[in-house]
């Protein structure tokens, strides 16, 4: 049994389809997920299509593929590999659809799910309570994601590798209590207790 990324229900491993470059050797999306992604985007590019025959775009400008505007050269992000040196999407497009598809692959949710998560800790860092949660924590072991951290509280954490005695150490060191190991011989300390 493996989970659907796409519909994130259990399916069978012969419902998924072959894929050699993931670990398992099968597809992210189940055969059905995958069917219909395929007829989405074939709906997409014929639209793409008919979108083309509109009336010209002036020169310096380009119409993007997402939002739809004709937008001055300036607006787009380059890409040597295209035709014209730029982009399918304007910038504004590129980076919502990266935020949206890193969220998915790195941590399974979408940006609601995160939203909801920001909402559900009213807005704020869950470790300091002061500064606004925009970064997504989570247990670099099982992948699982703890909460929505701000940016210093989120670094901390990865500084000190998530190790819980560094951090109690961390918190003895900030209330006073020293933490010095003591030389007994060349070489050997003894850590206090």
């Amino acid at each position: 049994m493996k989970r659907c990324c796409r519909c994130k229900e259990l399916v069978a491993c012969d419902g998924f389809s072959r894929h050699s470059g993931n670990r398992d050797g099968l597809q992210d999306y189940c055969k059905s997920c995958a069917r219909a992604y395929q007829q989405q985007r074939d709906q997409k590019k014929r639209q793409e299509r008919r979108e083309l025959k509109t009336p010209a775009v002036p020169d310096g400008y380009k119409r993007c593929r997402g939002c739809g505007e004709v937008k001055a050269h300036r607006e787009w992000p380059r890409n040597a590999k295209a035709s014209d040196g730029l982009s399918a999407r304007c910038k504004a497009c590129k980076g919502a659809l990266d935020r949206t598809g890193h969220l998915m692959r790195k941590y399974g949710m979408t940006e609601a799910e995160r939203d909801e998560m920001i909402a559900s800790q009213k807005g704020v860092c869950c470790i300091c309570l002061a500064a606004p949660a925009v970064h997504v924590d989570h247990c670099h072991e099982t992948g699982k994601v703890r909460g929505v951290l701000c940016f210093n509280c989120n670094s901390g954490l990865g500084l000190l590798k998530e190790d819980t005695d560094a951090m109690h150490r961390a918190a003895a060191y900030l209330e006073g209590n020293p933490w010095k190991p003591t030389l007994v011989a060349p070489g050997v300390y003894q850590l206090p207790s």
